[in-house]
């Protein structure tokens, strides 16, 4: 049962982060006397990690281990920061890691279940499905990952036009209450969405003047213009013959690096992305990851480290 206050959930400004808010928000409500609320959290937050949310009693969803969470819930295999906080980590009924799962809601699910008997709505077992295609970049073709147009791919392209970063709390909340095809008819999603996809067009015409340079199914792009649209599978829509892409992107916070293997193409020899960028304060998984450095000349510089890396990585499976 709580104790001494709220407890507020953290998680991972993404569809996967937003989806394990709602569940774990409704599991603590039903089962654990708990009355959560919550916000979201991200990389540029991880400075001062060690007092991280001091003030209050606190969850995590999708995002790194901390020692003083009340309930912790992840599925990177780069979740700790350090060997002493990897230390800390006992899976117990408050805390649980999976670094095999594709996504966090169905860990979440899974132990609410067994550990709270938690009895799961079948809205959040879709949610939890399109969590796991949308995270683990399980679309059937680059077609439907750039097109889609179901209530969940619908939720998640919209996310790339949000009109604040205090929206996905909004929506996290409707997640809470409604399912997918409810929170996909609301106005707000819908006008973001009709934006978002108005970028991806504009973004799938900009992306080829982007490119650094393309060698060895490895290609580097350059996409830190706020003129510039973005859109995740652009390399592989265009070069579907790419192994790994590498870009620079511009963010709220600052310049991110991003790197990812072609989900439809993958390589002949797979790096640990997630670990390649932990090197640079970052981190993700073994197929995906990305960083945020200081500065968009060091952005840039350790887009080009990174793609050739991975570019002599193949070079070498050949040999």
């Amino acid at each position: 049962m709580s104790s001494s206050g709220p407890v507020r959930i953290h998680y991972h400004r993404d569809f996967d982060g937003m989806v394990s808010a709602a569940v774990l928000a409704n599991a603590l409500r039903e089962k654990r006397g708990e009355t959560p609320a919550w916000s979201s959290v991200n990389y540029d937050q991880r400075d001062d990690w060690v007092n991280f949310s001091s003030h209050e009693r606190f969850a995590i969803v999708d995002f790194h281990f901390h020692p003083r969470a009340e309930y912790w819930f992840d599925h990177h295999p780069t979740t700790f920061l350090t060997p002493e906080l990897r230390a800390a980590y006992v899976p117990n009924e408050r805390w649980q890691w999976d670094e095999t799962s594709p996504s966090c809601p169905p860990l979440i699910l899974a132990h609410a279940e067994r550990h709270w008997g938690f009895v799961v709505p079948e809205r959040f077992r879709e949610m939890a499905e399109w969590s796991n295609v949308i995270d683990a970049a399980r679309y059937k073709s680059v077609d439907q990952a750039v097109f889609g147009d179901t209530s969940a791919l619908r939720i998640a392209r919209a996310l790339t036009a949000a009109p604040s970063p205090n929206w996905t709390d909004e929506l996290v909340e409707a997640m809470a209450s409604s399912d997918l095809d409810s929170v996909a008819r609301r106005s707000d999603v819908d006008k973001c969405f009709q934006r978002a996809a108005r970028n991806r067009d504009k973004a799938l015409q900009q992306f080829p003047p982007t490119v650094e340079w393309r060698r060895d199914h490895v290609l580097v792009y350059d996409a830190s213009s706020s003129q510039i649209r973005r859109e995740r599978f652009a390399a592989f829509y265009h070069y579907p013959d790419v192994h790994y892409a590498v870009g620079v992107i511009p963010t709220r916070s600052g310049f991110h690096v991003m790197a990812g293997e072609n989900p439809w193409n993958p390589p002949p020899v797979q790096v640990h992305i997630g670990e390649i960028m932990e090197r640079y304060g970052g981190g993700g998984h073994k197929a995906v990851g990305g960083a945020n450095p200081p500065d968009l000349q060091e952005a840039r510089r350790v887009a080009m480290v990174i793609g050739e890396e991975l570019r002599l990585a193949i070079v070498a499976s050949r040999t």
